[in-house]
């Protein structure tokens, strides 16, 4: 799974298996090892980190730093999603 950053003990990537059509882009959320069911977070096209699940159940004080960091590091993950999957779709 390629990893796109390390916070707070957390690991933010993204799952290599992505459907074909590739989903919209979006990075999964998950305490020290990826896991195909982790917390997922959804880049719109403004840039902004939407949370589609929690399903690593990240305490919430956390969850809202590591959104607030997804955020402002949105260009990177776009940048990094289509150098991955070589395209591109948003969710909203």
């Amino acid at each position: 799974m390629p990893q796109i950053f390390k916070f707070g003990g957390y690991i933010i990537f993204f799952w290599s298996n992505e459907n074909k059509p590739v989903e919209p882009v979006h990075v999964h959320i998950a305490k020290h090892n990826p896991k195909p069911n982790s917390t997922k977070v959804w880049i719109t096209q403004k840039g902004n980190a939407l949370l589609c699940n929690n399903n690593s159940q990240i305490p919430s004080n956390e969850l809202r730093k590591l959104l607030k960091f997804i955020d402002a590091n949105s260009n990177e993950i776009i940048k990094k999603w289509y150098e991955y999957f070589e395209e591109i779709c948003y969710y909203c």
